[in-house]
């Protein structure tokens, strides 16, 4: 069943009348419904594209958030083969919220690190709805030393609304384990991009995506605090979300000229949740166009040029 959000009411009524008489005809042969049913469907593919043309910032958080967005682990099935998935920290234990391992890209190898939401309410929970752990971060950072051991290339996929700000993930040092996953992505001599699949959120995304390529998919969002958040903060009402989304320049369009992210990888109409297979083939695309931007440099180029791209990130000035 399709999940509307609150500003496609109008295409789920019409969406749903077309169904409603395709309903109706196959319980009753004589009636020949195809020529209205065809008619809601302009109508709605119509409205469509008008709703997506030019999306707020508020409605594309809503659009990243979807539920029925593919997520890393729909992207790393689809895209990578021969993945075995590596677990734990070491020290802890392992964080259900950070999927990764070794894998191949097009029969390249690499080593591929995400965020996973989880897509029912028992994933979700497992998964901590993409919220990780200490343990989770220093997963990573041992996956990356993995991999700059053994000269293979880093993909990481970003979609969480934020490290998870619980008691027991202070109390195991959330902040210096996020630090360091940053400080890793910083330092390995290995090529690392990195694809924003839906939400990026504060420091729980930067410690994936400090690297040398950072695509967002058209849709996603980036930013170092949630709206909601931000409007609690500054408004002390977190019914200003909207007002906020447009304050923090979040959109991937905005970061792209702002020159956060490099690429911005097109979403079919209507978002990545409405055709899943052409999203992932785009984004699987655009990330063998990174890495191959990437072959020509040594590991001592790439670490710089890793670091002169986030020392000069602003550049550019909030008037891009």
């Amino acid at each position: 069943m399709t999940h509307y959000l609150d500003f496609e009411k109008p295409l789920a009524e019409i969406e749903g009348k077309a169904e409603e008489l395709r309903a109706m005809a196959r319980g009753n042969d004589e009636m020949d419904v195809g020529s209205e049913a065809a008619a809601l469907d302009r109508k709605a593919e119509a409205m469509l594209v008008d709703l997506y043309k030019k999306l707020s910032p508020w409605r594309k958080c809503q659009v990243a958030r979807h539920p029925d967005r593919p997520h890393c682990r729909d992207y790393i099935e689809a895209l990578f083969t021969e993945y075995t998935p590596l677990a734990g920290d070491r020290t802890f234990g392992d964080d259900a919220a950070v999927m990764g391992g070794l894998a191949r890209l097009n029969d390249r190898p690499v080593v591929v690190i995400g965020h996973e939401k989880g897509n029912d309410t028992q994933s979700r929970i497992h998964r901590n709805f993409g919220m990780a752990r200490p343990e989770g971060y220093r997963k990573a950072v041992r996956l990356m030393d993995m991999a700059d051991r053994f000269g293979l290339p880093v993909v990481t996929l970003v979609d969480t609304p934020g490290a998870y700000p619980g008691k027991g993930a202070e109390e195991r040092g959330q902040s210096e384990a996020i630090a360091r996953a940053t400080e890793k992505c910083l330092q390995i001599g290995v090529p690392l991009v990195s694809v924003i699949i839906g939400e990026g959120g504060s420091g729980g995304a930067v410690a994936f995506a400090t690297a040398n390529r950072v695509a967002m998919l058209e849709h996603s969002v980036y930013s170092v605090i949630s709206p909601e958040g931000c409007a609690s903060i500054l408004w002390k009402d977190s019914e200003k979300m909207r007002e906020a989304a447009e304050a923090l320049r979040l959109t991937a369009q905005d970061l792209h000229k702002l020159g956060v992210a490099d690429r911005v990888i097109p979403e079919p109409l209507g978002g990545a949740h409405r055709d899943p297979r052409a999203a992932i083939e785009q984004v699987g695309a655009t990330i063998a166009a990174m890495l191959a931007d990437l072959d020509d440099l040594d590991g001592a180029a790439l670490v710089k040029a890793r670091r002169d791209k986030f020392l000069h990130l602003g550049d550019r000035g909030l008037a891009a």
